[in-house]
């Protein structure tokens, strides 16, 4: 009884009782802070399920169940926005996607790196594992990031119906193939390194509190979805209010989304278990190009939506110097808080040039 009372079993069902109160009203001010809150709870909940499931199915399938949670949650989000007429709704997409890959490779993974290494000196981790996220990263990328731009059957920075479906299911093939290798070939590139931290060898949970958890994280991510949509509107009018540009809704979404991840990123950091923060994070890159584009393609196709996917200039840039830095920075297998703290000066620079192009 008293483990149905505890805040990891009540608070998923008080945000969904919240989602369910606000989903046909106007969020006001007061509303809007109790929705905040609600969003919040079921992050931090949803992650300590999501550390229960990984614990019983072990790395690196725990993060990838959160990383492919997550990611459909997030496409569901883009979706209904495309569908319901925003204003941002032909380059929401890209601006997601865009957004997803610099927050990960540079907020997330730069704060890991910063905070794990303040407390244990030098982060360890499997550059074979690594390097084959990268290996996948910089063409998933290119194909659908870059060279939209470049491209001239279709005006502007978009892809004519064939070039589309080729980009759709070129990432599908090249996220497929990573999943195998990460979870079948090469599933040892991924394992954690053996660090002597007392926590990786805690009992694992029982069979019923594994799936508990996975229900419970289940709830949590719709009511993370559902509350996300609920505070887009005030998202995009306060981006309307500031005069900023219609690239920070996406980068507004993307960081409310990757939430879970970053927190169970960060508390793996600061336990020394670097490997479980990078397939978090690098898995959630990837698995955000490699499902998201395909079905946001094939929603353009079929009902006729525009879909902007080239980057400018300066995201181009600064999107080739991340995957240049990370190339570097993971290369060996140990970092230091000077990395993490080159990978924040990056999240920086996108910040700040997001606000002031």
């Amino acid at each position: 009884m008293r483990k149905f009372l505890s805040p990891s079993f009540l608070l998923p069902l008080v945000a969904c009782i919240v989602l369910g109160a606000v989903w046909t009203r106007e969020v006001g001010t007061i509303l809007l802070v109790v929705v905040a809150a609600a969003l919040i709870a079921a992050v931090l909940v949803g992650v300590h399920h999501a550390e229960v499931v990984a614990h019983r199915v072990g790395e690196p399938f725990g993060t990838l169940v959160l990383a492919m949670a997550v990611t459909v949650i997030e496409l569901a989000l883009i979706g209904s926005m495309m569908l319901s007429g925003s204003p941002a709704a032909s380059t929401l997409a890209r601006d997601t996607v865009y957004a997803t890959v610099m927050i990960v490779c540079n907020g997330v993974v730069g704060l890991c790196l910063l905070l794990g290494a303040i407390r244990h000196h030098v982060m360890i981790f499997q550059v074979e594992g690594v390097g084959q996220a990268l290996a996948v990263l910089a063409p998933l990328t290119t194909l659908t990031l870059v060279l939209p731009g470049f491209t001239t059957t279709a005006p502007g920075s978009e892809y004519s119906p064939s070039q589309l479906v080729f980009a759709g299911v070129a990432s599908l093939v090249l996220y497929g193939a990573f999943v195998f290798v990460q979870t079948v070939r090469h599933r040892e590139y991924f394992l954690p390194v053996e660090t002597g931290d007392g926590e990786a060898h805690a009992p694992r949970p029982s069979v019923a509190a594994t799936l508990a958890s996975l229900v419970l994280l289940i709830i949590c991510l719709v009511a993370v979805v559902g509350l996300a949509k609920k505070l887009a509107p005030s998202i995009e009018a306060g981006v309307r209010a500031a005069h900023a540009p219609q690239a920070v809704v996406g980068i507004c979404i993307a960081l409310l989304v990757l939430l879970p991840e970053t927190w169970a990123a960060l508390r793996a950091a600061t336990r020394n278990q670097m490997q479980t923060s990078l397939n978090l994070a690098l898995g959630s890159a990837l698995a955000t190009i490699g499902l998201t584009i395909p079905a946001v393609a094939a929603l353009s196709i079929s009902i006729g939506l525009p879909l902007t996917l080239g980057l400018a200039g300066t995201g181009t840039t600064l999107l080739a110097l991340t995957l240049l830095v990370s190339a570097i920075t993971l290369a060996t297998g140990r970092a230091t808080v000077l990395d993490g703290t080159v990978h924040l000066i990056l999240f920086g620079a996108f910040l700040f040039l997001s606000v002031v192009p």
